[in-house]
């Protein structure tokens, strides 16, 4: 089963059922961007327009200057124009040349004047024999110029430049273009700087477009607000829950979201949080869903479910969420301990109500010293035990928790032996919790890998040794105290490799002969500096040696 939620919104699936309180009516942030965008583009494309019209106005304007500049020379500097100047009429020389030269170079006007500004030539052959408008005083200096000005054609830019007979200036010649004309050339050039403008606007626009909806696909078409009290939620809700929440994105590599009971449960940096940041066992988890699965680390254990986040049919990511189980499974273990003790003590209840009935027929039929064989025998194994295990162990709980294990072993057709030199004056450094905790998981992985093995036996050795320590010169001066547990079995065993991946986390099969307890039990080794090892010849066992605190 998949929970549908959102990335923004995880919160919401998780802890409020999947239902998200969003108001309509908004402009989503999408939305607002996009039109954001498109104000700014329709402003950049209409200056970047203007500016392309005054651009493509002042390039006309210095183009046309240097064009009437370079006409107005050549024909002062042509020898028919001197030649002409010097003929009885030069107007009847000079127009259908100046005409011709006007239409082939594209100007509107080409005026030759006596130094008395008289006009030998004009576009308008009513203008002939009048008076030039404008400035020559330059040209009659020997300099060529250009300007604006309005003359007879309207506003112009024209150039003026002397006509020289060695050295002399005997006439002058004017160029110019009207302004109406330079005009025409830029109105000309609007339709493709309106065309690249407007092509540019649709590939920006479209552009804008695209984001805006991918936009709205990560938002969910929400609206800024509404963003931010979404976030404002979530992050109030991640900070006061009191369980663990990951939440990975589809790569499964890089956590998108790690509340503070997380970091805390999993001991887990500050900053990014990724899959390899995780204890071992929660790296090797699937994909998939996984329903209150068991994680044992180095000083918790943890009930872990995960679910797959989908949006809209599609997988986008797991949310994982993680309890603290320690406690409540210090109390089970402790409850199972007592259950079973109780059971076995109902077991041996049951067993004396049939003991007692076979002495009283034995009585009944006279057969009395039978009878007497019979109940004191039976008795004298039984309390042989109990004096044994009370007086060789310390702890009472330790003593209980043997006995039950004796009696639950026998209901299984298991041998459960405690070796004559099991002898503990106390259960330090360990609390009575912690020694139940240790040899009962022990025991209990014991029978399960007996129960498959003919004549299944489990034999139990719980002491306090004194051994030497490694720097020690005189083994018999250097010597520290250390609780040693040992417990074999009738069963194949386990190798290395297994009983390694077994201290990571334990395995739910019962095939495997090692579970959840297994693993317990590792943790709690490594807490107290202690060492946990594998024998496989002669027999197989586990064995377990803690230091002292006295020692330590």
């Amino acid at each position: 089963m998949a929970v549908r939620v959102t990335p923004v919104t995880v919160w919401c699936i998780t802890f409020s059922g999947g239902k998200q309180l969003v108001r309509r009516g908004r402009l989503s942030l999408a939305g607002q961007a996009f039109a954001l965008q498109l104000i700014v583009l329709i402003l950049i494309v209409s200056v970047g327009a203007v500016l392309a019209v005054i651009d493509a106005r002042r390039h006309s304007d210095v183009t046309t200057t240097r064009e009437v500049r370079d006409v107005a020379v050549s024909v002062a500097e042509a020898p028919s124009t001197l030649a002409a100047v010097y003929s009885t009429d030069p107007t009847a020389v000079l127009q259908p040349v100046t005409e011709r030269t006007r239409h082939a170079t594209g100007m509107d006007f080409i005026v030759v004047m006596a130094p008395d500004r008289t006009r030998y030539t004009h576009t308008n052959p009513a203008m002939i024999g009048k008076p030039f408008s404008g400035n020559i005083d330059r040209a009659l200096a020997g300099e060529t110029f250009t300007e604006t000005f309005t003359g007879t054609l309207g506003p112009s830019i024209r150039a003026v430049t002397p006509v020289y007979d060695g050295g002399r200036v005997v006439a002058l010649v004017s160029a110019g273009v009207t302004r109406a004309k330079i005009g025409d050339q830029v109105a000309a050039q609007l339709p493709l700087i309106l065309g690249v403008a407007t092509a540019g606007l649709v590939v920006a626009g479209s552009g804008s477009f695209l984001l805006s909806r991918r936009l709205r696909r990560q938002t969910h078409g929400l609206a800024p607000d509404e963003l931010r009290a979404m976030y404002e939620q979530h992050d109030a809700v991640l900070h006061s829950i009191h369980e663990g929440l990951v939440v990975f994105g589809i790569t499964g590599e890089l956590a998108e979201v790690v509340n503070d009971e997380a970091r805390r449960l999993l001991e887990l940096p500050d900053g990014e949080v990724h899959r390899s940041d995780l204890p071992v066992s929660m790296q090797q988890m699937s994909w998939g869903v996984v329903r209150d699965e068991m994680h044992v680390t180095g000083d918790r254990i943890l009930l872990v479910n995960q679910d797959i986040v989908t949006w809209e049919g599609r997988p986008i990511g797991t949310v994982m969420t993680i309890r603290d189980h320690t406690e409540l499974r210090a109390v089970m273990g402790e409850l199972d301990s007592v259950r079973s003790f109780a059971e076995s003590l109902h077991a041996q209840a049951h067993e004396s109500a049939n003991r007692l009935h076979t002495v009283v027929t034995m009585v009944e039929l006279g057969r009395y010293r039978e009878a007497v064989e019979f109940a004191t025998s039976e008795l004298e194994l039984s309390q042989a035990l109990i004096d044994r295990l009370l007086a060789a162990v310390g702890s009472p709980a330790l003593a209980a928790l043997l006995l039950g294990k004796v009696n639950q072993a026998a209901e299984r057709s298991i041998e459960l032996t405690i070796t004559d030199d099991t002898a503990l004056d106390s259960i330090e450094p360990l609390s009575a919790q912690e020694t139940v905790t240790l040899v009962g998981n022990l025991i209990d992985n014991a029978i399960d890998a007996a129960a498959d093995s003919p004549s299944g036996w489990v034999e139990v050795t719980v002491q306090h040794r004194d051994e030497p320590t490694e720097h020690a010169e005189n083994v018999s001066a250097e010597q520290h105290s250390t609780l040693y547990v040992r417990v074999a079995d009738s069963g194949p065993g386990m190798s290395e490799e297994t009983f390694a991946r077994a201290s990571q986390r334990g395995y739910s099969t019962k095939a495997d002969h090692h579970g959840l307890g297994l693993a317990l039990v590792h943790r709690l080794v490594a807490r107290h500096g202690g060492t946990i090892r594998t024998e496989l010849d002669p027999e197989s066992a586990v064995t377990v040696t803690i230091p002292r605190k006295d020692a330590q």
